[in-house]
């Protein structure tokens, strides 16, 4: 539920109409006005206001037709050059003296778009945040320019874009109106909106005039035929800086119709949000977030890192440039190798550790070089400080956009001689802290909407079982089996999952190992057995870390990394149950 903001509404004339103005926030901060689109009204923004009240003066309107604002009596009213004067007329009166950030969605950011491209726009509108709505010339242009060349690539964009907006017919139709009065509720907007993008319901913020307002808003279609602009589209340019949010999953507004918008740009940005169209109610705090960094980069402040990686043009020379990437486990072997490959690769790396002194170790390590590092004690298997970690994580760094898991232990014996304590940290550690990292992470991503990459570290044990392992075993291949799983649950969020499979790696995890039902000497000479074979194995863990790196780069569901790796993943898959299962009883590793 949002919190109450006290509001401030008076009305402002442009000509023969009194617009609906509603302010809130801070009166002496930054102003930013938000424009809304079809069916809404100023209510639109009500979830997005929260996370900019404590910084900016906020003022929203209800465009001409909708809310408390005049409905005019012909559609012609309603285009866009029209609309665009009721901006400016907001602007004049909210901000006589300052320019104005404009954050705007669906026909709202159509009729801002229509604004910044007038002369001398720039010196009454700093920044332009877009959301869900094209400049209808320059659309109009992008698709003429695919026209003339008909290739089946260049056809695609603009005929799938003539197909979404087919519906502008209908509303063109007399019986329309008629038929949205009788049939148009709420509770049914809320229920499409829940079905179509999952928004909650309860985000779905709508006017008391809401059926009224969809009515009498129909004029914006009448008055704007988008096919038109076809025929007659300017080329406009504009010098006010502008951040595109564009919705993956919009039915009316196509990714592709902004390919174009650097040629009419002087400053631009875009992100690709995981999104349906009505962003405001469904990422509301990322919005907010996007606005927040863009105002901050016009008013002189440092680009934050997602400002940087959504500038169009921007050349990067490496490929985690202006990317954060969170490491656990990463004071020693494969973490740590994972934390400097990542840096080296251009990334910010936030690195967390159990051991303090060697997660620092690992930061000084990465400064030495030139990167970027962030060291933090963690332990994984504790649900409750993985979620405090990853809130402040995402507080002074920002939301990250690679996770590895890769904290673990080992732990050896018969089953019948391993406590049940072992077995318990082994899971908690090895299983929960996956599964911890994953949760408080993973829901960070989704909210934001710009994907990002999820890596858990299981183990060739995941799929080879074998005796004396029963804890180890069980912990990865639970692992495994839960990579499967949230893989398929986080693909539409545009978050992808990678489960790593090392193999026989020489790490320190065999020196800490703990063998179960042995005595001190017993247990040390154990680990130092097992250290010295994975020594000559030599497989080191810097070959794991590239692994890691290269399968988020491309996105790899599963990698086995080792040769035996490999052989014992597709071995376990040729292989007959029974025959495996009688291999199994008759061999031991850990007695």
């Amino acid at each position: 539920m949002t919190p109450h903001i006290e509001t401030r509404e008076r009305f402002v004339r442009n000509g023969e109409i009194d617009l609906a103005v509603y302010e809130q926030g801070t009166p002496d901060g930054p102003t930013i006005v938000l424009v809304h689109g079809w069916p809404d009204s100023h209510r639109l923004w009500d979830n997005v206001i929260p996370h900019l009240a404590d910084r900016f003066h906020l003022v929203t309107y209800d465009s001409r037709g909708h809310g408390r604002s005049t409905v005019p009596a012909d559609s012609r009213a309603f285009r866009i050059s029209e609309l665009a004067t009721d901006l400016f007329a907001v602007i004049d009166a909210v901000s006589p003296d300052a320019p104005v950030h404009v954050l705007a969605h669906d026909w709202g950011s159509v009729t801002a778009w229509d604004a910044v491209c007038e002369p001398d726009a720039e010196q009454r509108i700093a920044s332009f945040t877009s959301v869900s709505g094209p400049n209808l010339d320059h659309a109009g242009r992008w698709a003429r320019r695919r026209f003339t060349r008909p290739t089946p690539g260049n056809l695609a964009g603009p005929l799938a874009q003539l197909a979404s907006v087919a519906y502008q017919f209908a509303f063109m139709s007399p019986m329309m109106p008629p038929l949205m009065r009788r049939g148009l509720r709420e509770q049914g907007f809320r229920l499409g909106l829940r079905l179509a993008q999952g928004t909650p319901g309860e985000r779905v913020t709508l006017a008391d005039t809401f059926a009224e307002d969809a009515v009498n808003g129909l004029g914006v279609y009448r008055a704007n035929l988008v096919v038109a602009k076809l025929f007659t589209a300017r080329e406009r340019h504009t010098k006010v800086p502008v951040q595109l949010i564009v919705a993956k999953y919009d039915p009316a507004v196509r990714p592709s119709v902004f390919d174009d918008e650097q040629r009419w740009t002087d400053q631009l940005w875009r992100r690709d949000l995981k999104a349906g169209h009505w962003v405001p109610y469904s990422h509301p705090e990322a919005l907010a977030q996007a606005t927040i960094q863009l105002i901050d980069a016009v008013s002189g402040g440092a680009q934050a890192r997602e400002l940087r990686r959504a500038e169009v043009g921007r050349r990067r020379k490496r490929d985690f440039d202006d990317h954060l990437v969170v490491v656990t486990g990463a004071g020693s072997g494969i973490g740590r190798e994972t934390a400097l490959a990542f840096a080296r690769a251009g990334a910010e790396v936030v690195v967390s550790d159990i051991d303090p002194t060697a997660v620092h170790d690992t930061a000084s390590a990465i400064a030495e070089f030139g990167g970027t590092a962030f060291p933090y004690q963690l332990d994984v298997a504790d649900e409750e400080a993985v979620r405090a970690h990853a809130e402040e994580v995402a507080r002074r760094h920002g939301v990250p956009d690679v996770v590895v898991n890769n904290a673990g232990v080992g732990q050896a014996a018969p089953f019948l001689r391993t406590p049940s304590e072992s077995f318990r940290r082994v899971i908690d550690i090895n299983l929960f802290g996956v599964v911890n990292g994953s949760r408080a992470f993973g829901k960070l991503m989704a909210e934001r909407g710009l994907g990002g990459h999820i890596v858990n570290v299981s183990s060739m044990a995941a799929y080879t079982p074998q005796q004396g392992f029963s804890a180890y075993s069980t912990s990865k291949s639970a692992v495994f089996m839960f990579s499967d799983c949230l893989r398929a649950e986080l693909a539409s969020a545009g978050i992808g999952v990678t489960t790593v499979c090392p193999g026989i790696v020489h790490t320190n995890i065999v020196r800490t190992t703990e063998f179960s039902g042995l005595r001190g000497e017993q247990e040390e000479f154990r680990q130092q057995l097992f250290d010295t074979l994975y020594r000559l194995r030599r497989y080191p863990p810097s070959k794991v870390a590239t692994a890691i790196v290269r399968a988020v780069r491309r996105n790899r569901a599963v990698v086995p990394v080792t040769p035996e790796a490999w052989a014992a993943y597709y071995g376990s898959r040729l292989t007959p149950p029974a025959l495996m299962r009688f291999g199994i009883a008759r061999a031991s590793l850990a007695r």
